[in-house]
């Protein structure tokens, strides 16, 4: 492996490193007024969501790397304490990305990346209509990290209202993964669609205490077969269930293949079962 110290890497390639590697982000695509009124409208992938009660959204615009300057979303929202943070989709990227260009101040993103700004209802920024998701937020702080480029501003949000398009909810009111169809940020042009295939569900082990890793048996522990993966879903369960079966396996080999081939079908139950089977060798 190689090991980076950031004081002493320079700052460019220890941005890349970091943003090829802290990945995929969620996108921020803040749109925000002057005190005279002039829109601006650009996306930010240091952006996340930090607490729901009292709602904390955070984005930083940060200090370009290359030049040491700030940007005009964090003057705008120093001057004017608002914004409004929409969520870039698929369909959207290709205009988000359009947005991000840095245009002289007074331009209109909105109009460049061919965008229909929605009056808000509580704050002065538009929201960006095509966008189904818009959070309309107040600015509670803006934290400097530094003065140097590449430092970051993070500024603190708390929403005020959501807008949400009903065409992305599911049956339970709830936002489908696959009908919003978000787009991640990664390093470099990279990006990554959070939808279809990209998609796999994972069931929270949080509803009883799991017996974990040094729960499982030995035989288990000490496979050269299974993955850590794969025994991670075999030590989720909070207890090891009772063997119903009276099938022996002709060797510890073959009874840790079949296992692997039913986590492959997230089958833990019949997993188990073939893993608390005894083997001839046994």
């Amino acid at each position: 492996m190689i090991t980076i110290h950031p004081k002493d890497t320079n700052i460019g390639y220890l941005h890349a490193m970091m943003l090829s590697a802290i990945a995929p982000r969620p996108i921020a695509w803040v749109s925000t007024v002057d005190v005279d009124g002039i829109v601006n409208l650009s996306p930010y992938s240091f952006f996340n969501a930090f607490g729901s009660n009292p709602t904390r959204l955070i984005f930083s615009p940060a200090r370009r790397v290359r030049n040491n300057t700030i940007k005009h979303t964090l003057v705008n929202c120093k001057s004017t304490n608002e914004c409004v943070i929409n969520v870039v989709t698929y369909e959207l990227v290709q205009q988000a990305s359009l947005s991000s260009v840095e245009y002289d101040e007074g331009v209109d993103e909105f109009v460049k990346a061919g965008l229909t700004p929605k009056d808000s209802l509580l704050v002065k920024a538009p929201r960006v209509s095509e966008s189904p998701v818009q959070m309309e937020c107040k600015v509670i702080d803006i934290i400097e990290t530094g003065q140097d480029g590449g430092a970051g501003n993070l500024v603190i949000c708390e929403i005020l209202c959501m807008h949400i398009n009903e065409n992305i909810l599911d049956d339970d009111q709830k936002i489908d993964p696959n009908k919003i169809d978000v787009v991640g940020r990664m390093g470099g042009d990279y990006y990554v669609r959070a939808s279809g295939s990209a998609l796999f569900k994972l069931d929270k082990p949080n509803e009883k205490i799991s017996i974990g890793f040094d729960g499982l048996p030995h035989a288990l522990q000490t496979s050269t077969i299974l993955t850590g993966s794969e025994l991670a879903m075999l030590a989720s369960v909070h207890q090891i269930p009772q063997l119903v079966s009276s099938f022996r396996y002709q060797s510890l080999n073959i009874q840790h293949i079949a296992i692997k081939k039913l986590l492959e079908t997230n089958d833990i139950n019949a997993a188990w079962q073939a893993a608390l089977v005894p083997n001839t060798i046994a």
